[in-house]
């Protein structure tokens, strides 16, 4: 078997960037490949309501005109941003539990890892902008429209995409750049940064620490900003005179806390699951790693489906 040392050895003679495998190989759910076809139902089954929920939230959104305001905009971007995140990792998934469809080329594996990225980090972005809307549309029910303009509203999301597009803009590179054995198997169902790094033999430490920095940097700007809001916001509502304007403020946010504790609360799952690796079945850290792509996108539309009365009164309209 050639060893790690003598291949870089030996790909450091050809090309200076070291040796690249042109494909991965994702084995879907480690440990568990045996369940893939009764996995692939539930899978599959998010799938569909996500696709359809989502699309519908947007179909909604932009063929009525009375619901053209920063509230349903940032609805937009979060129904945009999940299609586009669990488009680019169920296919894939399924193509694993369905036909054992594995290989994966490198640069699509790339970008694959770049989009769900940049796009969760999006969506975390676009949660702290509701938290703000949620914020202005209670403590400044007057002066909401003049705040918080559609324009503004679209410039703010802009703005976390391009913050997002910035943070992970180095992960394919960083990716890239690495040289690899012959082992390209990935533990996983799609391109997670990490997973595809540890198959390397380069030092992966800056792939860590950038890694760490940047995910700590991205969740806590939005996490301290919906923290701050929500905290203006119980300040406010706290001066209302009576108990019945106390929970209609309070009831205007409880769709954002739902989609706000079905988004985070995975995340949160999953920085415990890696602190103790060591002592967690590996299909546990992957399984619940897909439960943080597929849960949010599924419910979402289903939150603000049901709880939105402008979006239930159309969608009853036509069903």
């Amino acid at each position: 078997m050639i060893s790690c040392k003598n291949l870089l050895e030996d790909a450091s003679t050809v090309n200076n960037t070291g040796f690249q495998i042109p494909t991965f190989i994702l084995i879907g759910i480690p440990g568990l490949e045996y369940a893939h076809i009764w996995l692939s139902i539930p899978f599959c089954f998010t799938y569909i309501i996500a696709v359809f929920g989502n699309t519908l939230i947007l179909f909604i959104i932009k063929t009525e005109e009375c619901l053209h305001r920063p509230m349903f905009i940032f609805l937009c971007m979060l129904a945009g941003a999940d299609l586009i995140i669990i488009n680019s990792v169920l296919p894939k998934a399924l193509g694993i539990f369905w036909f054992s469809s594995r290989e994966i080329y490198l640069n699509s594996c790339l970008i694959q890892m770049y989009i769900t990225h940049v796009f969760t980090s999006f969506e975390s972005g676009v949660l702290a902008l509701m938290a703000l809307d949620r914020y202005i549309a209670i403590t400044n029910p007057l002066r909401y429209t003049s705040i918080l303009s559609n324009q503004r509203a679209g410039m703010l999301g802009l703005s976390y995409l391009f913050r997002s597009a910035l943070y992970y803009a180095l992960y394919p590179y960083l990716v890239k750049r690495l040289s690899y054995s012959e082992s390209n198997t990935i533990g996983h169902t799609y391109c997670e940064h990490m997973s595809v790094a540890k198959l390397s033999c380069s030092d992966i430490t800056f792939n860590i620490i950038y890694g760490l920095i940047i995910s700590l940097l991205s969740g806590a700007q939005d996490v301290s900003f919906i923290i701050f809001s929500y905290i203006m916001i119980l300040r406010a509502v706290s001066r209302l005179s009576t108990w019945g304007e106390c929970w209609k403020a309070l009831n205007t946010c409880m769709s954002h806390v739902c989609v706000m504790m079905v988004f985070f609360i995975p995340i949160l799952t999953t920085l415990v699951i890696q602190r103790f690796n060591h002592s967690i079945i590996p299909y546990i850290h992957i399984l619940v790693a897909n439960i943080y792509i597929l849960i949010p996108p599924m419910v979402n539309p289903l939150v603000y489906g049901i709880r939105t009365q402008q979006i239930r009164v159309k969608v009853l309209s036509l069903i």
